[in-house]
């Protein structure tokens, strides 16, 4: 029995979109935080005053809605944006404890993609 191809490859985009979680309330994203002891300490000091708390004009840890458009520009760009500073984030995240690994990890964790392969 041959399947056609445009059944396949209808099926296999059905496999890999995901509906978008919906972003968490303000209570929610002020109780979340890397489960990385040391991750949650280097957000809970620098990332957490920002990311956390709505109006700031920083995009909500895991509102991926705030998040997607920022992921696509990539990683590098999200890092050079945490070192470097961008519009009304500061130099290095006001993180002067991070490391470019960290910063990575803590940009995965509030885009919502701890897993690298989201």
């Amino acid at each position: 029995m041959r399947i056609p191809a445009a059944l396949v490859l209808a099926a296999g985009l059905a496999a890999c979109s995901q509906p978008v979680p919906p972003a968490p309330t303000p209570a929610q994203a002020l109780a979340l935080a890397p489960a990385d002891p040391r991750l949650a300490a280097l957000y809970g000091e620098s990332c957490k005053a920002c990311h956390a708390i709505p109006g700031t004009g920083a995009p909500l840890v895991h509102d991926r809605k705030a998040w997607d458009p920022r992921w696509k520009q990539g990683e590098a760009v999200l890092l050079d944006h945490a070192v470097q500073g961008f519009q009304a984030m500061p130099a290095g995240g006001q993180c002067a404890a991070c490391t470019p690994n960290d910063f990575n990890a803590l940009i995965r964790f509030m885009a919502g993609r701890e897993d690298p392969a989201r």
